[in-house]
């Protein structure tokens, strides 16, 4: 192989490796250009699935986002391996404005949530709900201001608190059709959760489109596409706006 056609080969491979480290699970995306190539969910989540990622993708660039105590061993790893590497913390460079009171309690999830938003639909008043554990409502404003949010149970949340906080009722699951009224036990259980999310989301957007009535509403989180559908607002449904945001977040580091 030419040293050009090497050179060529090598940077059509050359591309960002975005980590999310959840309560419960990691996600790990690729991007190049801006865009989302590949994406893969890991319940077991450290050194030895990301060397083996490495043998696939020619990384130059990462981002390493926890909501849960890092691995050292890990970020030693990246840092190694990476030409340029962001550990996202609260003093990492962000392009948004926080307005938040406590930058360091601020959930890197609902931090990238927002950029990823704000990168998505620049100049727009926004408002990110991201439907997982729990379930968080972050309003960032046109001028890229961000105000600060709110945070609620989410569903699978409100079925094991209803469980365990009681001594008789039962531990059910969502069901696509949920009624308005139930008429047993389980599906009352469904009725009240389901519908008290939506009512709760619905409420939020209606709520803030007085103050701003332009107002955007994206929605993600693992819940997002079941709630998607029952909202009576419009919303932009995005499963990746927080693998979005990360890596807007890198690409502004290296920018700056």
């Amino acid at each position: 192989m030419s040293s050009f056609l090497f050179f060529f080969a090598k940077n059509i491979r050359e591309v960002n490796l975005i980590i999310e480290q959840g309560n419960t699970s990691s996600k790990v995306a690729v991007y190049k250009n801006g865009q989302i190539k590949a994406s893969f969910v890991y319940k077991e989540f450290g050194v030895s699935v990301v060397a083996e990622l490495f043998g696939k993708y020619a990384f130059s660039k990462g981002i390493f986002s926890t909501v849960v105590d890092a691995d050292e061993e890990l970020v030693a790893f990246l840092r190694s391996k990476l030409q340029f590497f962001v550990f996202l913390d609260e003093n990492v460079a962000l392009p948004i404005k926080v307005e938040y009171e406590t930058p360091k309690t601020l959930g890197k999830d609902r931090l990238a949530a927002v950029v990823g938003a704000n990168y998505l639909q620049p100049g727009k008043n926004l408002l990110v709900i991201d439907a997982g554990t729990a379930i968080t409502y972050e309003m960032i404003e046109a001028s890229g201001v961000f105000l600060g949010g709110n945070i609620s149970p989410g569903m699978t949340t409100r079925f094991r608190a209803l469980n365990h906080f009681t001594k008789k009722l039962p531990l059910v699951t969502e069901e696509d059709d949920i009624p308005l009224i139930g008429t047993s036990t389980e599906t009352a259980i469904q009725a009240g959760v389901v519908n008290g999310i939506v009512y709760e989301m619905d409420g939020y957007i209606d709520e803030l489109k007085i103050k701003y009535p332009d107002l955007l509403v994206f929605l993600t989180g693992g819940h997002s596409f079941y709630f998607e559908r029952r909202l009576k607002n419009s919303i932009f449904a995005d499963i990746n706006l927080v693998l979005t945001g990360l890596n807007r977040i890198l690409e502004y580091n290296v920018e700056n």
